[in-house]
């Protein structure tokens, strides 16, 4: 499927923004970070967990611990992914049972990685409760599930992607929106 860039939703400074809002709601949410933890799904969640600790840490002067999450055993669609799906693996070295989590993805669409990531959170232990933050939320729900904290809404149609390069995997900062041009 031949993808063409459509618009560009956010720049580096967009998302430096965003972000640096995000953290702030994060902070102002859960009154500080005692017993916080930022849990970035794999792949691009983790990086935008690192950056959102390190915000974090700017304000408020306190380290905040951050998660790697690998849902792959967890998706409903993991037989689509081949004979031999790749896992990367969960680093979650802290006791979760009554820690506020943070997950941290980079967009929210259909809520089926945020339903597997709690699926694998729960199956770890049992947080105080669980929040959602997300760069970009662009709609189309098949789940009841919505984000605490999100960088931009951007309404999509369903021949539409929303993809998001981050400097650590892509070697840029932007959020673009791709259309199948058929």
């Amino acid at each position: 499927m031949a993808m063409i860039e459509k618009a560009k939703i956010l720049d580096a400074n967009g998302m430096r923004r965003s972000l640096t809002r995000i953290a702030h709601e994060i902070l102002e949410k859960n009154k500080g970070v005692e017993d916080l933890i930022l849990v970035g799904i794999r792949r691009r969640g983790v990086p935008l967990a690192e950056r959102l600790a390190q915000l974090i840490q700017d304000i408020e002067g306190t380290k905040v611990r951050v998660g790697k999450l690998d849902i792959t055993l967890y998706r409903d669609d993991l037989t689509a992914l081949g004979d031999q799906p790749v896992v990367h693996g969960t680093e979650i070295p802290w006791d979760i049972v009554g820690k506020r989590l943070v997950l941290v993805d980079d967009v929210l669409y259909t809520g089926r990685t945020v339903r597997a990531a709690m699926d694998a959170i729960v199956d770890l232990g049992r947080p105080q409760y669980i929040q959602l933050a997300v760069l970009i939320d662009r709609g189309h729900r098949e789940l009841p599930i919505r984000a605490d904290f999100v960088g931009k809404n951007v309404p999509t149609s369903r021949r539409e992607l929303i993809h998001v390069k981050l400097t650590e995997i892509d070697g840029e900062d932007e959020v673009v929106i791709m259309e199948n041009p058929e």
